[in-house]
Parts: C-alpha cells; sequence; structure tokens
C-alpha cells in the first residue's frame, strides 16, 4: 500500500476529508472521462465511472465510484459520503437497473441489483476492508439504509466513447 493510500484511508472517517473529496467529485468525473475509465480516484483505490439513466431527465448521469470485485461482477456502495439522502445514482439504479460502467479502459454493459441480507453483509465486508471509512459514513447516515449493489456485466465489453 502507498503512502499516500495509507493516508487516504486513516483521513477517510474525518467529516472534512468526506466534505472535500465530495467538492472534487466533478474533477475525478473529468479524469476518468479523459483516461477512459484507467484512472479514477487519482488511482488510490480501485474505481469505475458508473453512467446511469437519470430517473427524471432520461440523461445519462455519471459518477466515479470505489468497487470490489465479486466475481465478474462489480459491488459498489451508496454511502454518499455518510450523507442522510441516498446518492442520485443510485436512485436512478432502483428505476433503470441497466447502465454501463467504465473500468481499466473498458466500457461494460451492466445490470445493478440491490443486495440485502446476509450477501450484503458479506459484500458490506468486503467493501469495508477497501474502504474502511464506509464503517463511518453509515453511521453518519443515520437511519437510512446505504444500499450495496452487484453490477453484473450483461454485454462483452468494448472500448469507452
Amino acid at each position: 500500500m502507498t503512502a499516500l493510500r495509507a493516508l487516504a484511508r486513516r483521513l477517510g472517517h474525518r467529516k472534512w476529508f468526506a466534505a472535500v473529496l465530495r467538492l472534487l467529485v466533478p474533477a475525478d468525473r473529468l479524469v476518468g472521462r479523459l483516461t477512459k475509465g484507467r484512472v479514477v480516484a487519482l488511482g488510490l483505490v480501485p474505481s469505475l465511472i458508473i453512467t446511469t439513466t437519470g430517473r427524471r431527465s432520461g440523461k445519462p448521469r455519471s459518477n466515479p465510484l470505489l468497487y470490489v470485485p465479486d466475481g465478474d461482477a462489480y459491488v459498489v456502495i451508496g454511502s454518499n459520503w455518510g450523507q442522510r439522502q441516498q446518492p442520485s445514482w443510485s436512485l436512478n439504479l432502483l428505476a433503470q437497473p441497466a447502465a454501463e460502467v467504465d473500468v481499466d479502459g473498458r466500457r461494460i454493459p451492466v445490470r445493478a441489483e440491490l443486495v440485502g441480507g446476509d450477501e450484503r453483509e458479506r459484500l458490506f465486508e468486503r467493501l469495508v476492508a477497501e474502504w474502511p471509512a464506509y464503517r463511518t459514513y453509515v453511521a453518519r447516515a443515520g437511519d437510512r439504509e446505504v444500499q450495496v449493489f452487484r453490477l453484473v456485466p450483461v454485454g462483452e465489453p468494448r472500448p469507452p466513447a
């Protein structure tokens, strides 16, 4: 683990750190687009760009997310940095589970599955192993259930646009 990654993991629990990273999401989105999904989150954690369909606008909406692999699927969490509301991308997936991810220079069509029960707990533990601050984000989210999704590939990968 690099020193920068170790520092980010330690600071990830702090409210100010989450606020600063939340402000950097547009820049991260741009870097991800320019590198065709090869560099997201400064390369500090395994990350992808998810493109969902806006539930109200019907337009494509892209967001950088940390993920952990689970077989051929990608597991993501709607932590929203510990805020009390669900992130828009997760609401979009609930309305329309078909999406695309850009990861490692490939664009992959996926279908989102909201995970519950024991499977959610298993996958949550894998996410926390990658980013320990997720436990802090869950505590900050209050009564909101922080959603975990499996993004299952449904088609052939292709180069990002």
